[in-house]
Parts: structure tokens; C-alpha cells; sequence
């Protein structure tokens, strides 16, 4: 990772670690990037409902069309939505303003290249080297090669439209509770079931610049369970703030989580001979009681770090058409190239309503573990992690747990911190190993 992008783009607080002097400079370094070879460059831009989205798109709009790139405003819309315009409308790239499912004072750039992935790390590296003033100055663009921005509201209709277009079954009578987090799915989400035949109830679909994720949405599915349980509803979706997350609620208000979410659709897409090598992808984070299920059915699986960005690399690279992680980023490569919240609920609807069945009963066969994290400030995350004392504990607890659990230490990206998880039968177990291996790296002198 490099000094300001991370693995999901330019993320800080507003005006605070990321201010419209960075959004500009992200600007005018793109438009003049992608403009080298040719007159204009041609970029679209999406943000979600924080009040400071709208500055940030004025100021990476006055960067952008003053290195001479023309700019196409999609507004309000979710970040799945701007990787597929910017790469079925031939865009040079797509930039999306948000902080997903951090609350409403942060946000972030997130910039898409052609084909509607992550940005490489090679551009972004010389975005931050421009920031700092390591790269020369660029030139202003002068009369008609200075940009133009214009509306693009069409591009998220399309994108609608689109998701219409997903399903196999229609939803008929089939009752969803959404939540919308008060985001980017506020405006889409409810159309796109309601167009399909659901009965749907939204909750947290008003925005007004400041309640964005507040005690809503994936990050707080508490009320989404509640929803559900009081209407009576069959099921239940949970997006973040920009909607490249989804998290489920079954009929009982009992939490469905990635990992449940990946065991139904890859077994259903298994079943259908759908899942390419009948291998999907998950991170080391997910659950035990995952791969033990995958086991079962047949589903091979690869494990990445930590983080969505390598989930896709790997799908990408061998072409897997599933994979994602525990918080919701599901990534269905045959229809997105990203993670795309509201995608993901209609995939499980349509193997729920094609199995007749419920969510509880496909999700049933996955026993999730007790899994408890702990994070702990560290000297020095290198010295912790190969210290031959540490190793050895840890060795130990792998030994002890056998087939029944597990153990994961590994060093934070971006702070001073080692997490350190154990998943086992019981939670008492996990508190038990965790905090033993703490104790350790304590003994060794690493602790902060």
C-alpha cells in the first residue's frame, strides 16, 4: 500500500487527511494521464450521500477538466455502478467518491481503470508521487482542449436496467426488507425489487448528507433483523454506504453472513455447472465452518489476504467466477467486476426462489465456528511475527485445536498492530488461546 491509497482507494477524513487540495491534484494528475494520447480524456464520476461528496466532485472536477479530460457525472449512484459504466461505455476510467461503510465525516477516491477493476498500484503510486510534488508540473489545458463535465444520469439507469435484467425467476409475492443504510442504494435498490415483483420494505433509504451508516446498514444489521422479524418477511438485505456490500437476514432474523452467502451461491451455481472449476475464492478470515462445508459438497476453495482488491486479482488471474469475503463483498465475475451489494441479493434470491426453499435451510450446512480477534499494538510487527517464542506458541494452539479450529497472527497494513484470531468449538476456547498468545508476545518485550 502506498502513503494515501490502501487497498480500497484515497480514504481520510474530510478535509482533515483528505482534503479538496488532494481530490484536485487526483484530478488534474487523471485527466492529464489519460489524456496524453489524445484530445480528451473521457472520465465518469459517482458518489454517495455524504454532504462532503459534493465537494470532493467539484474539486476533482475543476482538476480534471483543467488538464483537458471531459467528464461525465453519474451523481449519487453506488460504486459497482461506476465500474460498470466506466468499462460498458468505454470510459478511460471511473472515480468514485466514498468511504463505504465508515461513517458520514470520512470518505474516499476509489478510482476504477477501463475494464471496471481497481486501479493499478503503478498509477496510483504516481498520483501520490504528483500530490507530493515529485513529479514536475503538469500543463493547464488552454481554450477548446480544457474539459467539459456533463450530466450522466442515464449511465445509472442503464445500470438498473441491468440488474433488472439479472434473475432468471421474478420475485412475485416473495416479502424483502432492504436497508439501505441511508447510501448510495437509497435511489436503486427499492426500484430494482419492486420492478421484479417483490413486496418490499425499506428502511434507511432517506439520506440527508449526515446519516450514512449511522447504527444502519451492513455495519449494524441489528435493525434490519428487527424488520424482518416484525413483518414477517421471508428475507432481508443489508447494504454499506457506496452498496458494494450485502449482507443477508433469514426469515428468523438470524444473521447470513459472506461466508453463508458464498456456500448457497457457489453450491448453487455448483449444482447448475456454473462454478468454474467448482473452486471459490475466500480470505484467510473466513470461517472454518465454510471450508468444512465446502468439503462436503465438493466446492474447492483458495484463500487470498485480506481485502476484496485480492479476491479479485486471484478470480482475475484463474478465472474464477465467485468468490468475496465474510463483510459482504461478493464478486460475480460473469456479471460485475467488483463487489456489487444489490447484485449479490438477487443472486441469492434467485437460488432461493429456484430451490423453493428457504435461506435458513441452504445456509444450514455451515456450522460457523467461534471466532474471536483481538488486536494489539506492537514495537515492531516484523520482530513479532518471527520471533521463534511467538512461533513456537502459536504452533502449540495449532497443535492443541487439530482439525476443530485455527490460528491466524498477522500484521495490520496499516497500523502497528498484529491481530491476533483463533477460531475453535467454543468461545471460551478461542478467549482462552488468544489471549495466551497475547501473553507471549508480551513476555518477548513486543508490546506497545
Amino acid at each position: 500500500m502506498g502513503k494515501y491509497f490502501g487497498t480500497d482507494g484515497f480514504r481520510g477524513e474530510a478535509n482533515v487527511n483528505l482534503t479538496v487540495e488532494h481530490a484536485y491534484k487526483v484530478g488534474r494528475y487523471l485527466g492529464w494521464y489519460f489524456g496524453k494520447n489524445k484530445d480528451h480524456a473521457s472520465i465518469v464520476i459517482g458518489k454517495d450521500t455524504r454532504r462532503s461528496s459534493y465537494m470532493f466532485e467539484y474539486a476533482l472536477v475543476a482538476g480534471l477538466t483543467a488538464s483537458g479530460a471531459n467528464v461525465s457525472l453519474m451523481h449519487v449512484t453506488t460504486t459497482p455502478s461506476v465500474a460498470y459504466i466506466t468499462r460498458t461505455d468505454d470510459f478511460d476510467c471511473g472515480i468514485m467518491i466514498s468511504a463505504s461503510h465508515n461513517p458520514y465525516y470520512d470518505n474516499g477516491i476509489k478510482i476504477i481503470d477501463s475494464r471496471g477493476h481497481k486501479m493499478s498500484s503503478e498509477v496510483e503510486n504516481l498520483i501520490e508521487q504528483y500530490i507530493d510534488g515529485e513529479i514536475d508540473e503538469i500543463p493547464l489545458a488552454k481554450k477548446e482542449k480544457i474539459g467539459c463535465a456533463t450530466d450522466y444520469s442515464v449511465g445509472r439507469n442503464r445500470y438498473i436496467g441491468y440488474l433488472m435484467s439479472v434473475p432468471t425467476r421474478a420475485f412475485k409475492n416473495v416479502k424483502v426488507g432492504l436497508d439501505c443504510a441511508n447510501g448510495a442504494s437509497s435511489n436503486i435498490a427499492k426500484a430494482v425489487f419492486d420492478a421484479l415483483g417483490a413486496k418490499t420494505y425499506v428502511i434507511n433509504n432517506e439520506p440527508d448528507g449526515l446519516n450514512i451508516n449511522e447504527s444502519c446498514g451492513s455495519t449494524h444489521i441489528e435493525g434490519l433483523q428487527n424488520l424482518v422479524k416484525e413483518k414477517n418477511l421471508d428475507i432481508g438485505f443489508a447494504y454499506d454506504g457506496d452498496a458494494d456490500r450485502c449482507l443477508a437476514v433469514d426469515e428468523h432474523g438470524n444473521l447470513i453472513d459472506g461466508d453463508l452467502i458464498l456456500y448457497i451461491c457457489g453450491k448453487y451455481l455448483k449444482d447448475h455447472g456454473e462454478l468454474q472449476c467448482d473452486t471459490i475464492v475466500t480470505t484467510i478470515m473466513s470461517n472454518l465452518g465454510l471450508y468444512k462445508a465446502c468439503d462436503k459438497v465438493g466446492i474447492k476453495y483458495e484463500k487470498t489476504k485480506v481485502g476484496d482488491k485480492y479476491v479479485n486479482e486471484n478470480m482475475v488471474t484463474n478465472g474464477y467466477v465467485l468468490g468475496g469475503e465474510q463483510s459482504g463483498h461478493i464478486i460475480f465475475s460473469k456479471h460485475a467486476t467488483t463487489g456489487d451489494g444489490i447484485l449479490t441479493s438477487l443472486k441469492i434470491m434467485e437460488a432461493v426462489i429456484e430451490s423453493k426453499s428457504t435461506i435458513s435451510t441452504l445456509a444450514s450446512p455451515v456450522v460457523i465456528y467461534p471466532q474471536i480477534l483481538k488486536n494489539v499494538k506492537v514495537k515492531s510487527k516484523a520482530d513479532t511475527v518471527n520471533d521463534e517464542t511467538v512461533k513456537n506458541k502459536i504452533s502449540e494452539v495449532e497443535k492443541l485445536l487439530g482439525d476443530n479450529g485455527r490460528v491466524l497472527v498477522r500484521e495490520s497494513g496499516t497500523e502497528p498492530v498484529i491481530r491476533v484470531m483463533v477460531e475453535a468449538s467454543s468461545d471460551e476456547l478461542c478467549l482462552k488461546y488468544v489471549n495466551e498468545i497475547i501473553d507471549v508476545i508480551g513476555k518477548q518485550g513486543h508490546l506497545l
